[in-house]
């Protein structure tokens, strides 16, 4: 080994190219006695052999000596007399990585006035950061062996994003948040999925610092049925006044059919009946207790709870 190996065998720290990386680990287990170790401010470095950690350095200027630093005497290498310690070392940065995205579908979410099930999509960026490197180390990068920015990055997100589902499922489920207008509760959204993230991932020593450009919304064609089935479900459910209208409707059809022969009168009967759901529509319009959300201005039933339209919350 030449002059420079000897210098760099006596000198550890993580190098300048790698700064930016959340895990750098040292290439050689064997780790001369009376090197020195900087850690620098935004970084731990943690001992690892066997599975497990054997001890952590906190941000500053070290030499390996096992009598100034005794966990190192648990892994000393006899073989050598002492003067190796043999074992993995991790670099670990504890700083803010900000601007990561993040996104996906959320399927299968069954709306819970049609039943039918609907699909969502949900994206924007986060911000991380490692608030317990040692349970880093073993949950991650030891046990499934995630070492790289774009391995850990790709996990938290896959995280984020199951929880993000299972919490927004069980809200629209329940019925506390619109499926329809699902994009004007963000603000909340957000903040319950940061919470619901941050628990998620604190076993694992990560935490969720913020999102930025959060969007969700409902996919376009299944927005536009679900306001279509909706309307129509209203309209259907005043007793009587759908079947009366549609009688009405086609009786109508029927008498102006009826002057171009049975033909004539076949298709003024089907006409007849969109004339009479129309007049249906109509008179539940009419019937119906309504108000004006304050949000977008649309007419809404008085009995609403959130605006279908832009998802407002309303009140009596």
């Amino acid at each position: 080994m030449g002059i420079l190996g000897e210098i760099k065998r006596e000198f550890i720290s993580r190098p300048e190219e790698t700064k930016n990386q959340i895990v750098y680990k040292w290439p050689d287990k064997n780790i001369r006695k009376f090197t020195q170790v900087v850690v620098e401010a935004d970084e731990k470095a943690l001992f690892f052999k066997d599975g497990k950690v054997v001890g952590t350095l906190e941000p500053g200027k070290y030499r390996i000596d096992g009598s100034a630093i005794p966990f190192l005497n648990l892994i000393i290498d006899a073989a050598t007399g002492g003067n190796f310690m043999i074992s993995e070392l991790y670099f670990v940065s504890t700083r803010e990585f900000t601007d990561l995205p993040f996104g996906g579908s959320i399927d299968n979410v069954q709306d819970p006035q049609t039943k039918l099930a609907v699909g969502l999509r949900v994206y924007g960026t986060y911000s991380m950061k490692v608030t317990d490197p040692s349970a880093l180390v073993v949950k991650l990068v030891g046990t499934q062996n995630l070492e790289t920015n774009e391995q850990i990055t790709d996990w938290v997100r896959e995280q984020i994003l199951k929880d993000f589902r299972d919490t927004v499922t069980e809200k629209i489920t329940n019925g506390e948040i619109p499926i329809l207008g699902i994009a004007a509760q963000t603000e909340e959204l957000e903040k319950l999925a940061i919470e619901g993230a941050t628990e998620h991932l604190k076993d694992y020593g990560i935490e969720i610092g913020k999102f930025g450009n959060f969007t969700i919304s409902l996919k376009e064609e299944d927005e536009e049925m679900l306001k279509n089935l909706m309307r129509d479900k209203a309209y259907a459910s005043q007793p009587g006044l759908a079947e009366t209208a549609v009688k009405l409707g086609m009786a109508q059809g029927l008498k102006q059919g009826g002057e171009g022969g049975n033909a004539a009168a076949g298709i003024g009967a089907g006409i007849g009946i969109g004339m009479g759901m129309t007049m249906a529509k109509e008179i539940v319009s009419s019937q119906k207790s309504t108000k004006n959300c304050p949000e977008c201005g649309r007419v809404v039933d008085d009995t609403a709870k959130f605006c279908p339209n832009c998802g407002k919350k309303l009140t009596k």
